[in-house]
């Protein structure tokens, strides 16, 4: 049930020594005739991949030439450990490699640890998180003229995500009119992935789904890289330079088994909570 903020929580639980990253924020916008936007994109990112910066770059292209938005800002949003997934490395590792990775994707793209330190957090509350420091504590955009604006938060996901969400009892219904009522969302094509049939089964927030086509076919996925990695291959050019350093400098993923405990000895890893109305599936981008 949402707050008589409109939040789906009255408050939200900060990591320890959390602060939100604005530091690539743009505060002012370039032309006060569009409606800034943030996007979000949440996934495991174990390892993060080229094919995850790719879709804010087909994003931002999208949106350039068929919108009347204005990204102001874009943000990498790494899921708990407690959403026990295969392959799922502990949260430190996959911030930093994101940092890594944002740090070479030009001047733009931030990371938010909000939702990898902490429990298990729904999508919903993750937008809501997002919202709320962009515009409740930050207080918004301004235009060159001054003029102050809200900044609109949307989710940037791969197409399987709308695969999920057309199906019964996946999703709660509250959740989903919840990101895609008063959000809104991307959708990177993804091969295999049918968005005609999803989207009308979703036909409710048509007008909230923005669907962008894949123009150079990219199936690089997380998984792969980790099976790359466990028989020894290559994968230099799938992911930053940087990553596949971090990577080797920790000797990561080499035991598909292990991944999630591997510097975290005598913890047992959290077990990932059964979809409902409290607890969802995460949105996880294409190639996770």
């Amino acid at each position: 049930m949402a707050s008589s903020s409109g939040y789906v929580t009255e408050g939200f639980t900060n990591p320890p020594n959390y602060s939100f990253p604005h530091h690539r924020l743009q505060r002012v916008m370039k032309d006060s005739t569009k409606t800034p936007v943030v996007l979000v994109a949440c996934g495991s990112f174990s390892p993060v991949t080229y094919l995850h910066l790719r879709m804010f770059e087909m994003a931002k292209d999208y949106i350039r030439h068929n919108t009347d938005f204005e990204i102001v800002g874009a943000y990498l949003s790494p899921v708990s450990d407690m959403y026990k997934k295969p392959g799922l490395l502990n949260s430190r590792h996959r911030v930093n490699m994101c940092n890594l990775a944002a740090e070479d994707s030009g001047n733009w793209l931030m990371v938010d640890p909000w939702e990898a330190f902490q429990s298990y957090q729904r999508t919903a509350i993750v937008l809501d998180h997002f919202d709320y420091e962009v515009n409740t504590v930050l207080g918004g955009v301004q235009t060159e003229e001054g003029e102050h604006r809200s900044v609109h938060v949307m989710l940037l996901a791969g197409s399987d995500l709308i695969s999920t969400m057309s199906e019964p009892g996946v999703w709660s219904y509250s959740d989903l009119d919840h990101i895609l009522g008063r959000y809104g969302v991307f959708i990177i094509e993804r091969a295999g992935s049918g968005m005609d049939q999803a989207t009308d089964n979703l036909a409710k927030w048509r007008h909230n789904i923005y669907m962008i086509n894949q123009l150079i076919q990219n199936d690089v996925s997380s998984t792969k890289v980790r099976l790359f990695l466990r028989r020894g291959l290559s994968v230099r050019y799938l992911l930053p330079n940087t990553v596949v350093d971090y990577i080797e400098q920790n000797g990561l993923y080499l035991d598909e088994t292990a991944s999630n405990s591997a510097t975290d000895k005598g913890k047992e890893p959290a077990k990932k909570e059964p979809p409902s109305q409290s607890s969802q599936p995460q949105a996880t981008p294409s190639g996770c």
